[in-house]
């Protein structure tokens, strides 16, 4: 659960003293949250039912240190697997109970959407379901955090991997939604053979799923219109970060190191996998900046020397992110 060992409120938080949210909100499409349940003096789960996708999806929320005023949100997001493996920031980092542990805002990390891209599908998938997640993330989550928590109604999000691909898009979904974005080794275009080819790998090969039911054939509409180098315009106005490896074995890719796949097999997987990977997000990623650069729109970027696909240079940039992420919350 986020927030588990995160440093102590600094001040009352009406919500955690007396466990009940704030409000008991509903989505003008009728999403609302079920439930809440209190794991410890910082940390909740919702339950929150999307109408789009008619189900209940958990989300965890770290409170901010001082919960006495209206603070900002983090939407931060998991890869691939959507929150429902372990390849989370909890599990393998201690970004959100350690370095985000003093800092005054909410935390929101969705559980949910494997294989999906948080995007919105134009039919259901016989293995992955309904997914309208580019809905749930701009349309029905965001009112009810706001709401329940008390937020101050300004948001950034972030995300690694796929998700490096998501938060561009839903930023350019809706323009004012989040002041600041963050993308950490995600592959930003779609349209093209090489950014297709990412998707596929993804939804098809790893997910049990098929793209045709996510965006159609290739050269489809859907295709293009949720590429975030073809609409990097829509980007301008954002505090954005952006970084990538090359694929290269770097610091964090040692035998059983802290942030390294455990044994000799899992350091392989993360050195040829992870590194080709990350060299491909790599091609994605500088095209990003070309286009960006084309726009006159400013980002900042870390382009390191080395690094595969690999939490220890998610955990690093996240870091190095904060100031950008920070500026749009206002804090």
């Amino acid at each position: 659960m986020s927030g588990v060992g995160a440093t102590t409120a600094t001040a009352d938080d009406p919500i955690m003293t007396s466990k009940a949210l704030l409000a008991d909100p509903t989505s003008p499409d009728g999403s609302h949250i079920t439930r809440a349940t209190y794991t410890d003096n910082r940390s909740i789960r919702l339950y929150v039912y999307s109408a789009a996708m008619k189900q209940t999806y958990p989300v965890d929320v770290q409170r901010p240190a001082d919960a006495s005023v209206p603070r900002p949100t983090l939407y931060l997001l998991n890869g691939a697997g959507g929150g429902e493996d372990t390849a989370t920031w909890d599990h393998n980092t201690n970004i959100v109970s350690g370095f985000l542990g003093n800092k005054n805002v909410n935390v929101v990390q969705p559980i949910g959407g494997a294989w999906s891209y948080y995007t919105d599908w134009i039919k259901p998938d016989p293995r992955l379901g309904v997914n309208k997640w580019k809905t749930y993330f701009t349309e029905e989550l965001p009112p009810l955090i706001d709401a329940a928590l008390g937020t101050n109604h300004v948001n950034a999000i972030a995300g690694l991997s796929t998700s490096g691909t998501s938060v561009f898009n839903l930023a350019i979904t809706k323009p004012g939604l989040y002041k600041s974005v963050a993308a950490y080794s995600g592959c930003a275009q779609t349209a093209d053979p090489v950014g297709r080819e990412f998707v596929k790998l993804t939804v098809d090969v790893w997910g049990g799923g098929n793209v045709l039911n996510m965006y159609g054939p290739d050269g489809a509409p859907a295709w293009t219109a949720n590429d975030p180098v073809v609409n990097a315009d829509r980007l301008r106005g954002l505090n954005l970060y952006i970084s990538s490896g090359n694929g290269l074995p770097g610091q964090y890719d040692t035998l059983n190191g802290k942030y390294a796949l455990p044994g000799a097999y899992g350091l392989a997987n993360q050195l040829i996998i992870g590194g080709a990977i990350e060299a491909g997000v790599n091609y994605c990623t500088h095209n990003l900046q070309h286009k960006l650069d084309s726009l006159g729109i400013p980002a900042t970027y870390n382009f390191q020397p080395a690094g595969t696909h690999s939490w220890g240079y998610w955990r690093e940039n996240f870091v190095r992110s904060w100031p950008v992420l920070a500026r749009g919350l206002g804090i």
